[in-house]
């Protein structure tokens, strides 16, 4: 197997591999740029879609709490809780757009531990209404609470092995750095 240094541009003593499956060397440099690279054009929209949905939702929400005075107490109390959900992501979402690089996955462990949150809260509301009403329907909207439920433990579960995966690519690659260094 044949390997020879070339002087690419930008990338100087990078590794030319004649079929080598190591990936070419990179600079100090390089991996400091490519760690504060921004996030990529569909993410930051993403990000800014969930700003907009949970500004909108919470503005609906608000606006009939403060419009409707006539409405019973538990329905009031189910709107305020709403709106803080409705805030929070708002905060999450601008938490995320406002620090504009790339956060090692830490925003989707918060994400998913904010969806399990929220889940679990409905679908203990949902099947305290089914324990408390009964009825078809209220141990319908439980099922959807659970499906919500699990989805979001997934979404977690998803998130953590990636921040655990690329928390491991970076310890190796800063101990790769204070070798060369």
């Amino acid at each position: 197997m044949k390997t020879t240094t070339t002087n690419a541009p930008g990338n100087p003593g990078a590794h030319e591999n004649d079929g080598d499956a190591r990936p070419p060397a990179m600079s100090i440099d390089d991996v400091r740029r490519l760690a504060a690279t921004e996030f990529s054009l569909s993410a930051r929209l993403g990000y800014v879609a969930l700003l907009l949905v949970a500004l909108a939702m919470t503005g609906v929400v608000v606006s009939l709490l403060l419009t409707e005075p006539v409405l019973p107490l538990r329905a009031r109390i189910a709107f305020a809780v709403m709106a803080g959900i409705g805030l929070s992501w708002t905060a999450f979402a601008l938490w995320v757009l406002t620090r504009r690089r790339v956060l090692l996955s830490g925003h989707e462990v918060i994400a998913g531990r904010m969806a399990v949150a929220f889940s679990g809260l409905f679908f203990a509301f949902a099947l305290g209404v089914a324990w408390w009403r009964g009825g078809a329907s209220a141990y319908g909207i439980a099922t959807v609470g659970t499906i919500m439920l699990l989805g979001a433990i997934a979404v977690l579960a998803r998130a953590r092995r990636r921040f655990a995966r690329l928390s491991e690519r970076r310890r190796v690659l800063e101990q790769q750095i204070a070798k060369s260094a």
